[in-house]
């Protein structure tokens, strides 16, 4: 089936929501607005602050100005303030859920498994103000203590994406500002709400300092102006950014030439390698899950199934069978499990690709059709290699399968590709799947379980083009500076 489907009934009262700047809610500077509609009906949901030039340059200036306070305040406070946060998104789990739902067309499933996240981030991130590490260095000279310390680098930036929101925004903002550095936050315009002033209602209730937290939201396609005011700006210090490749390419570019330090977490083509002693049903479980969790739009989905022919026909039967009974409709509804696309240029896409593909010899298995911006989960067989879903990352339930005749066949196809985001390994033999991970080019690799994992101990992120630096324990050698401290103790011996 494929249809639009479309409301033009606003929602009763959609709220007015404003800038956060320097602890205080702001219009735009020009008073400009615009609206934000719910992905599922697309009726009205928000109206929302069209950011200018001057909002980001009065963002900027604000965290700037709270740095050094944030900075020196005593890791006791700060911990009291990360932990009341986590408090206050406990009492309103059920309020930020519902706001994902109908913002994003998360699932209510998936919008109350962020909130469990974000409450964990927030008070692991309210231990990390204790870790900031340094070491006593090695010296030739018994009169001198040398030492390395770490020192926050000031005003990060964080371009915070649509999905996920509540998880991504949470999980850059806890760890920027538990390095001790203050941040200006510019959410998706696809979700101004859930991935950024939520996170500001949050730290204003939580009563962090004014400025340490700042968000900016902007029309869609007036991001231009705003991040012109980031790279500009000399006391910006760093760039976070979780989303496309081709962004992060642009965003890098310009970063390189204001010499400023970068974070990127890009798109990945995630696959999934199954071994011929695989447990078929975990594998078409594991399959599943990684494939059509938030109807493939989270950069951790698995895009392809490598496997080996021995389990091949079965296994497509079975996980054909199993995607086709996944319920789908408005995100609302408690039993939804694939509900809708965030706009209608992602069902074009997933359409285009699906038609690329078939043109090309590529078989649909199951799917293929939608109603409205709701995709039905699709899986292709017998995909060539140059059609465009064999290679690029499509945002949308959408799963290559693909036989291999031995599982280095598998490894060889995968290291192929120049993403290396996320992968799994399924097998029957645990320290066979080890010995193939090793062989695997990717930032990280799951063995025997979905390539969607999340976890604030592990270092996150990609090699190749799915970006560089890493969330969890490791972000702060990405969000401080390493100094070195040299103090002697007797009269120094110099040449001249």
């Amino acid at each position: 089936m494929a249809t639009r489907m479309r409301s033009t009934v606003p929602a009763s009262g959609p709220k007015k929501h404003r800038h956060y700047i320097d602890g205080q809610w702001r219009q735009a500077s020009d008073g400009g607005t615009f609206t934000v509609h719910n992905p599922y009906n697309d009726a009205l949901y928000a109206h929302a602050a069209a950011g200018t030039a001057d909002d980001a340059d009065a963002a900027v200036s604000a965290a700037h100005r709270a740095f050094p306070a944030w900075a020196a305040m005593s890791p006791e406070k700060k911990q009291t303030l990360f932990l009341r946060a986590a408090g206050i998104v406990e009492r309103r789990q059920e309020e930020f859920a519902k706001i994902l739902a109908e913002e994003t067309g998360s699932s209510l499933h998936f919008a109350k498994f962020q909130q469990k996240v974000v409450i964990n981030a927030l008070r692991q991130a309210a231990g990390w103000v204790f870790a900031t590490k340094g070491e006593v260095l090695a010296s030739d000279d018994p009169d001198t203590l040398s030492i390395a310390v770490r020192r926050p680098l000031g005003v990060v930036v964080d371009f915070t994406p649509w999905n996920g929101a509540n998880v991504l925004a949470w999980r850059s903002v806890s760890q920027i500002i538990a390095a001790g550095n203050t941040v200006v936050v510019k959410p998706s315009e696809e979700a101004p709400i859930s991935a950024g002033l939520v996170v500001a209602q949050v730290a204003e209730e939580a009563g962090f300092p004014p400025g340490v937290i700042n968000v900016v939201t902007h029309a869609p396609g007036a991001a231009g102006p705003i991040a012109d005011v980031f790279f500009d700006r000399p006391e910006v210090r760093c760039v976070y950014f979780i989303g496309s490749v081709r962004t992060g390419r642009m965003l890098a570019e310009r970063a390189g030439k204001a010499l400023k330090r970068t974070v990127m977490e890009l798109g990945g083509y995630n696959p999934i390698l199954i071994t011929a002693d695989a447990d078929l049903d975990e594998a078409v479980k594991i399959s599943n899950y990684s494939a059509f969790f938030h109807q493939g739009q989270i950069c951790l989905n698995a895009r392809k199934v490598l496997v080996e022919r021995p389990l091949y026909e079965d296994f497509v039967s079975r996980l054909a069978q199993r995607a086709a009974s996944l319920p789908q409709g408005n995100p609302l509804h408690r039993a939804t499990v694939i509900g809708p696309l965030i706009n209608d240029r992602a069902v074009d896409v997933m359409q285009a690709r699906i038609t690329d593909a078939v043109a090309k010899g590529a078989r649909i298995v199951t799917g293929g059709g939608y109603n409205g911006r709701v995709h039905e989960p699709t899986i292709l067989v017998d995909v060539p290699d140059d059609a465009v879903v064999a290679y690029e990352e499509t945002f949308g339930p959408i799963l290559v399968v693909q036989a291999v005749d031995s599982a280095e066949e598998g490894v060889d196809v995968i290291n192929r590709s120049m993403y290396g985001l996320t992968s799994s390994v399924l097998s029957g033999d645990t320290y066979r799947g080890l010995q193939l991970a090793r062989q695997i080019t990717s930032g990280m690799v799951h063995v025997n379980s979905p390539t969607v994992e999340d976890s604030m101990e592990a270092p996150i992120g990609g090699v190749r083009d799915s970006g560089w630096g890493r969330h969890g324990e490791h972000a702060p050698e990405d969000l401080t500076d390493l100094i070195w401290v040299n103090a002697r103790n007797t009269p120094v011996d110099l040449p001249i």
